[in-house]
């Protein structure tokens, strides 16, 4: 009896450690947090996800690793918008709006030539800030950094994470977004991608060079120097020779002719970046502040390394621009950045790892949008209008590049497939990882086409969310939908403003090709127009025969449409006779009291408003109309 209670106590203490070592696991297990999108990084395309999505209803979280947010805008300190000003498209255009409203009207961010919105990078951090702190759906997990993500069986994804204070985080998660700078989630599951310069025969772009190359665009370490009213000349830094930087502008220390010069005065060139409160945006790149480092494949600790190369070139030029050109008083701000040494929180990285997409975006698709192959601009989610421009200056390398420097096109309209990845579902990639080719890229890199990326991304995702589908199952036109309802653009043209009544109606028939757009390249501007207040040809009624199936009309001699031809035109694929069609009715009305000639914007306005058929046909990811068998 003895032997068999001492067993008993025995195995009751066996029972009793393992329960405490049971619940010490179980108290020290990390707790798991569901969200229905995930973001790994706050830059300008991370933001807009996680505003757009939350602002759809779903769950949204942004993990960034510094307490900043805004990426190359804020963070990086490029606080000049290149491009789109006259096309703010979405989210982009409420950061263009608060900006103006804090320093008292458009015109009052036009403080320096390169362009029409520059601002202090600080005040930018805040607008970030503002608008995700007014979505009650969105998390923002501040210094915090990924440290491994998988994707389970059921598609959701895992992912750990680690806070500044070495806290771990786990979060699960529907939809993961990649929104880092140099699509480090994106290589991190498998997803392939391309990196440099593609050849020619590949992208069957004329003016890539004809074999492929590991070459990326110079980066930039942007200083802001800010006005202090005296001498605040800097210690002169290590490796200082001022022959470095002597032909930046011109003056007496460049004195060799075969340099690169930019033929105007010091002055001038400081104009260049100048912000507001007598601060001056420092990103130079004729002997400037570029530098290549191609830093995409290191790790994070051998990137910090070299970056300190970034760091040193740049207070090097400043100290250039303090001694030798005078701009002494002009000193690394004190009130921008919160780093010991005042520069900004991270360089400026103008290429990235280039995923393989659903689609890839080239040069061609934007020069000759309606004759490619696959016509992506039906499936357009966001416009850019700047040319391709690509930094090489820097490169000391002997192969001999292409020369692209504000290589003009048409503005544009990107497409949905290049934000989805072709080998990995339930992910999208953002930023300047798009499946672009590498010319293109010179253009798509920029601030305000990034943001609309990251807010076409935050659509998606969150009507994948809802239909419960991955996001390469979403219909186009409901995407397209979205921005347009978000106050974005999916065509880039310039005939009236997004909050003119016709702004939609000449969207949704610009996408679909009844009436194409005219690209035109006015001095350095990049545009396309629907030239709605032009006469309606009749010759140009061939897309929307095509569309509808109908035999091409050919006039005896070429003619302005009217009314009347119009109204026939639509009768004849309506599924309403005229009378039956209020819409149609009131037009025919007007044709039949006179046979006057109708624009083509009247033309865009009637067919959008009797036959719908932005919404009537649906397209795939490569812009091809769906047929219903």
């Amino acid at each position: 009896m003895t032997s068999h209670l001492a067993r008993f106590f025995f195995s009751l203490r066996i029972y009793a450690v393992m329960l405490i070592v049971s619940i010490s696991v179980v108290s020290c297990s990390v707790p798991t947090r569901e969200v229905d999108v995930l973001i790994i990084g706050g830059g300008a395309s991370g933001v807009a996800a996680g505003v757009q999505a939350a602002r759809m209803g779903v769950s949204a979280m942004i993990v960034e690793e510094t307490t900043w947010l805004g990426g190359m805008l804020t963070s990086a300190g490029v606080s000049a918008v290149d491009g789109n000003y006259r096309m703010p498209a979405g989210i982009f255009g409420e950061f263009r709006t608060k900006l103006a409203e804090h320093y008292g009207g458009l015109d009052s961010l036009k403080t320096g030539w390169v362009s029409n919105v520059l601002f202090e990078p600080s005040v930018g951090n805040k607008m970030m800030h503002e608008l995700v702190e007014a979505e009650p759906e969105l998390t923002v997990l501040h210094e915090t950094r990924l440290e491994e993500v998988n994707q389970m069986p059921d598609g959701q994804w895992m992912a750990d994470l680690k806070d500044s204070e070495g806290k771990k985080i786990k979060v699960k998660a529907k939809i993961l977004i990649d929104g880092t700078e140099l699509g480090d989630v994106a290589k991190a599951v498998g997803i392939g991608y391309d990196l440099g310069m593609e050849s020619r025969f590949v992208t069957d772009e004329g003016i890539a060079p004809d074999s492929a190359r590991n070459i990326i665009q110079d980066l930039t370490m942007v200083a802001i120097l800010k006005d202090y009213g005296r001498d605040v000349t800097m210690d002169e830094p290590e490796d200082y020779d001022p022959d470095e930087f002597a032909c930046t502008c011109d003056n007496e220390l460049c004195t060799n002719p075969g340099r690169v010069t930019q033929h105007h005065p010091p002055h001038w060139m400081m104009q260049y970046g100048k912000l507001p409160n007598g601060k001056y945006m420092i990103n130079w790149p004729i002997e400037g502040n570029d530098i290549y480092l191609n830093i995409v494949e290191m790790t994070p600790e051998e990137r910090e390394e070299a970056l300190d190369e970034a760091k040193a070139k740049t207070l090097r030029y400043v100290y250039f621009l303090q001694k030798e050109l005078g701009f002494n008083n002009l000193g690394l701000a004190d009130d921008e950045f919160p780093t010991d040494d005042l520069l900004p929180l991270m360089p400026y990285h103008r290429e990235s790892r280039r995923i393989h997409g659903l689609t890839r975006f080239t040069l061609n698709h934007i020069v000759t949008p309606y004759d490619t192959p696959d016509p992506l601009y039906r499936t357009a989610v966001a416009v850019g209008d700047y040319p391709v421009d690509q930094h090489h200056l820097a490169y000391d390398g002997s192969d001999s590049l292409p020369k692209i420097s504000f290589y003009p096109i048409p503005s544009y309209g990107l497409p949905l497939g290049s934000i989805i990845p072709a080998e990995v579902d339930n992910m999208l990639v953002t930023e300047k990882s798009v499946s672009v080719s590498n010319i293109v890229n010179g253009s798509t890199r920029l601030q305000p086409v990034v943001v609309q990326i990251g807010q076409a991304a935050g659509a998606l995702a969150a009507l994948a969310v809802k239909e419960n589908v991955k996001p390469s199952e979403v219909g186009v036109r409901e995407v397209q939908n979205a921005i347009l309802d978000a106050g974005g653009y999916i065509m880039p043209f310039l005939d009236v403003d997004k909050n003119d009544r016709r702004f939609k109606p000449y969207q949704r028939i610009g996408v679909t090709g009844i009436l194409r757009g005219e690209g035109r390249n006015v001095g350095w501007s990049n545009q396309t127009w629907l030239r709605a207040d032009e006469p309606l040809l009749v010759d140009e009624l061939v897309d929307f025969c095509s569309f509808y199936g109908l035999s091409p009309i050919k006039p005896e001699t070429p003619r302005q449409a009217t009314f009347s031809d119009a109204v026939a035109l639509i009768a004849s694929v309506s599924d309403k006779d005229i009378d039956g069609n209020k819409e149609l009715a009131a037009y025919s009305i007007s044709a039949k009291a006179d046979n006057e000639p109708i624009t083509r914007g009247e033309f865009a306005l009637m067919v959008d408003a009797v036959l719908n058929p932005f919404s009537a046909r649906e397209v795939d990811i490569k812009g091809h109309f769906v047929t219903n068998e």
